[in-house]
């Protein structure tokens, strides 16, 4: 299990079409990832769950995967987060 934390610094946060880009990116791995903010925890592979979160700029993310490409997994969404690459 890899987990990292990381605060939210892209300007669209996780919203719609960003959270879509994200879960697309999530599932690309075979790891189980989750991402916890807030005393919640939901499956980052989950649309529905990312959406639920409201994830915005400044938030501050805990992203743990676990599996052959947890290491890759965690490093590749936490960059995501930190720049607008959607």
């Amino acid at each position: 299990m890899y987990n990292m934390t990381t605060v939210v610094t892209c300007a669209s946060g996780l919203h719609n079409k960003q959270a879509t880009y994200f879960i697309q990116k999530a599932n690309d791995f075979q790891s189980s990832i989750w991402i916890e903010a807030e005393e919640r925890k939901i499956n980052a592979k989950s649309l529905l769950g990312v959406l639920s979160m409201a994830i915005v700029p400044g938030t501050e993310l805990t992203i743990t995967a676990d599996g052959t490409d947890e290491e890759l997994a965690v490093k590749s969404l936490a960059e995501m987060l930190k720049e607008d690459v959607f």
